[in-house]
């Protein structure tokens, strides 16, 4: 059967695609999209009639670069969707990124801005994105080949940072984040066309069950989950502080967990967490005293670059998407 999506494209590049029946509903692949369609629509104003589409590019695709990681390695994070590495740094290399990150979160210049974002309910500051620009320390570990080495590895070709940010959960008072796939919006709000992107998390305060750790569903980025509801105007202002659009419908949830289960990664400070751009993750509110940090690049193929958004009139500020090569300034 052929099935159409909309999308703010014009209508003869409207998805079209056809779905192979199968008695087993979630079991109905997808045939390859044809050349200029949407492989992945998604902020549908109704649900398909099948809970998710196959993933069209390989996970790992620089098997053959050399790099930090094993064979094992990259097996593990192409069968999971992502890869933890405790004690990626250490001593007085992770003692300077602490102060650093204390620093950034005391600046009082950056408080109110575009790229600083507070806690739903307070003035906490709960994500402060372009860090590798706000900061020459962070600058020098998203360019240090330890990571992007890694990077290429699993994307197959030359990284450059999409993002980068610092998510933090104060204690007692930092809120949770609901399931998402960050494909999804890169895809519909920042205009990234494939899955050749790829998360580097280091874990700065210990991560432990009570204060919030990144929970993942291993391998649930073998798929892409479409999303319901029109993406609103200037939507990043309140998806930053609390998702509503672009996650995934309870359903589908439940019949991805039921099928693989959820994993939280917890550990000292220095751990480096590895995750596919379309792991489906979220987190809980942290319960404890203990705040909770971490600092994310995102790298994304050089050949991957951001085009126009696929479920967006516009593409998101240029904090949140960096273009190859790009010199952001935060008084730019």
């Amino acid at each position: 059967m052929s099935v159409q999506t909309s999308s703010n494209r014009p209508l003869e590049q409207a998805t079209q695609f056809t779905v192979v029946d199968s008695p087993d509903p979630e079991s109905r692949v997808r045939s390859a999209p044809l050349p200029g369609e949407d492989p992945y629509p998604t902020r549908l104003a109704e649900p398909l009639d099948l809970p998710w589409l196959n993933r069209q590019e390989a996970v790992v695709k620089g098997r053959d670069r050399e790099g930090p990681l094993t064979p094992a390695q990259l097996d593990a994070f192409e069968r999971q969707g992502f890869l933890f590495e405790p004690d990626f740094l250490r001593g007085d290399e992770l003692d300077e990124l602490r102060r650093e990150l204390k620093r950034l979160l005391e600046h009082d210049d950056y408080r109110g801005r575009d790229f600083s974002i507070t806690e739903p309910q307070g003035n906490e500051i709960r994500s402060l994105f372009a860090v590798h620009f706000l900061s020459r320390l962070f600058g020098r570990l998203a360019n240090d080949e330890r990571l992007v080495g890694r990077a290429r590895q699993i994307l197959g070709g030359e990284p450059y940072v999409h993002q980068s940010r610092i998510n933090y959960k104060p204690g007692f008072e930092g809120k949770g984040f609901n399931w998402h796939s960050d494909f999804e919006t890169w895809h519909a709000e920042d205009g990234m066309p494939a899955m050749h992107a790829v998360s580097a998390s280091i874990v700065l305060t210990d991560n432990h069950t009570f204060n919030g750790p990144l929970m993942l569903v291993p391998g649930s980025h073998k798929v892409f989950v479409p999303c319901l509801g029109e993406t609103p105007e200037d939507h990043h202002k309140q998806s930053l502080k609390t998702q509503e659009f672009g996650v995934p419908s309870r359903e589908a949830l439940r019949r991805m967990i039921d099928r693989h289960g959820i994993e939280a990664p917890t550990g000292a400070a220095g751990g480096l967490l590895l995750f596919d751009c379309n792991t489906l993750h979220g987190s809980n509110a942290n319960m404890s005293p203990d705040p909770r940090s971490n600092v994310f690049f995102v790298y994304n193929r050089r050949d991957n670059r951001c085009v126009e958004p696929f479920a967006a009139a516009k593409r998101r500020p240029r904090f949140l998407a960096h273009d190859p090569d790009e010199a952001w300034s935060p008084d730019a």
